[in-house]
């Protein structure tokens, strides 16, 4: 493990300590010494990724497939701030996000014409990818109840030609009561302590990390989980996410979850199509979780791709 890693919170490495396998420790400790390199994905509402690549690439960027997602590309030459100068920035064509952040709305899986809720949507990443899968067609409840981040929303789904997209600001925590049985699927891609995203170099990233703010935040994401599946229609889909490691804020939210829903909920298995992964973690501070919560999926960091958890719940149908 390489020196500088030990710049970062002690406590939070000896959590991550206990999560990551120790034969994997530190190849994944060393990925928080350097900034993973910009990703972005074409939006096929505007344009074909063909195309994008070709004027790209004519245009002196160095480009990568990502081989699970044809949409993706890794920028392995050229800067962001030069890309987000460039046509296809400014009209829309590409939008800029990292590749663990693509998953959840895969693995959500929508289709055309269903309806859907983006529970906490800002800034928009996963509702303008959505739209993408959906090929524009069906409708997207888009809610997050800052007002500045709200806005932020509003004008990328504007400037990505998103037209099947409802946008909302109001509590999350309100939609189960106020929408119940709605939605064919869901996702919340969870506010967390982002431990996913700390770098070394960039002291903000972690600065203010602490157990109290995983646990505040643990206790946001169960009043938003439990809203989520009763605003979520029988044999329905609700994907939830994070980008942290915290087990609190990910086994345990699931765990919880399911002991309130009195059976109504499965998780299904996921599949990803690429090796950094784990399975969820079967326990964590003496607490055996749930045996299904082994089905969630940790994304493993790597040089191109953040630290996240996704899990896949099913509605049962009513009987």
């Amino acid at each position: 493990m390489r020196q500088e890693v030990q710049r970062l919170p002690q406590l939070f490495l000896e959590r991550l300590r206990r999560i990551i396998p120790p034969q994997k420790w530190d190849g994944i400790a060393n990925t928080f010494v350097e900034p993973k390199p910009t990703t972005f994905r074409v939006n096929a509402l505007k344009a074909s990724r063909e195309r994008v690549r070709e004027k790209l690439e004519h245009q002196g960027f160095r480009l990568e497939k990502v081989s699970w997602y044809p949409e993706a590309f890794i920028l392995r030459e050229g800067r962001l701030r030069e890309l987000q100068e460039t046509e296809a920035y400014r009209r829309g064509e590409i939008y800029v996000q990292s590749l663990s952040s693509m998953v959840p709305p895969i693995v959500l899986d929508p289709q055309p014409g269903e309806t859907l809720l983006d529970l906490t949507a800002a800034p928009g990443s996963k509702t303008t990818q959505i739209a993408c899968l959906m090929k524009g067609e069906g409708k997207i409840v888009a809610n997050d109840n800052n007002r500045i981040r709200f806005f932020k929303l509003k004008a990328n789904v504007e400037l990505q030609g998103v037209r099947n997209v409802e946008l909302v600001m109001r509590h999350g925590e309100s939609f189960g009561r106020e929408f119940p049985e709605t939605f064919d699927r869901v996702l919340l891609d969870a506010p967390c302590s982002a431990e996913g995203r700390f770098l070394v170099h960039d002291p903000a990233s972690y600065k203010y990390w602490k157990l109290a703010k995983v646990k505040e935040m643990a206790r946001k994401q169960k009043g938003l989980i439990l809203s989520a599946c009763r605003a979520l229609r029988p044999g329905g889909i609700l994907v939830y996410s994070t980008c942290t490691f915290a087990p609190e804020e990910n086994e345990g939210s699931l765990d919880w979850v399911l002991q309130k829903s009195d059976g109504q909920l499965t998780l299904d298995k996921i599949n990803l199509p690429f090796p950094n992964t784990a399975s969820g973690l079967s326990g964590w501070g003496g607490h055996s979780f749930h045996p299904s919560v082994r089905q969630s999926v940790r994304i493993l960091p790597t040089d191109v791709m953040e630290g996240f958890f996704i899990a896949r719940l099913r509605k049962k149908n009513s009987p």
